[in-house]
């Protein structure tokens, strides 16, 4: 059985979504990616710089979700700095094999924070979205 919506929106899900503001849009961000929820029609833009080593240096976000996939979106950018496409290609395997129930949660700091929304599968593509959107502005 299903826990209650009220649990899926805890306060520090809201709190985070809220901190998504913290990485406004720039357009003068050179790498660009978007990625859209199938399920729920949530979707993310993303822009990137990365260093001479293709290691982020900056990200700004442009969110158009759920307060899960905004969650979410912060838990990436808060973490995203110095990692490669590598580093996030890996991370996003292990996010969607922990949302699968398949494996433990990936080692992503924070990524525990959207944990309450493991049983909600349509809220699973959401969570996603700033890994898949970083991996098109990488490629």
């Amino acid at each position: 059985m299903k826990a209650p919506a009220r649990t899926l929106y805890t306060p520090a899900i809201l709190g985070a979504a809220t901190a998504l503001a913290g990485y406004a849009w720039d357009e003068a961000l050179p790498l660009r990616g978007e990625a859209r929820s199938r399920r729920c029609g949530s979707a993310l833009a993303l822009g990137l710089d990365v260093d001479g080593a293709g290691r982020i240096s900056r990200i700004g976000l442009r969110a158009h979700a759920c307060a899960i996939g905004q969650a979410a979106a912060q838990v990436f950018a808060s973490a995203a700095q110095g990692r490669s496409r590598n580093d996030i290609a890996d991370a996003r395997a292990a996010l969607a094999s922990w949302l699968a129930g398949e494996a433990d949660a990936p080692d992503w700091p924070g990524v525990l924070l959207v944990e309450p929304a493991l049983g909600y599968p349509a809220r699973h593509d959401a969570i996603m979205l700033a890994w898949d959107a970083a991996l098109a502005a990488l490629a």
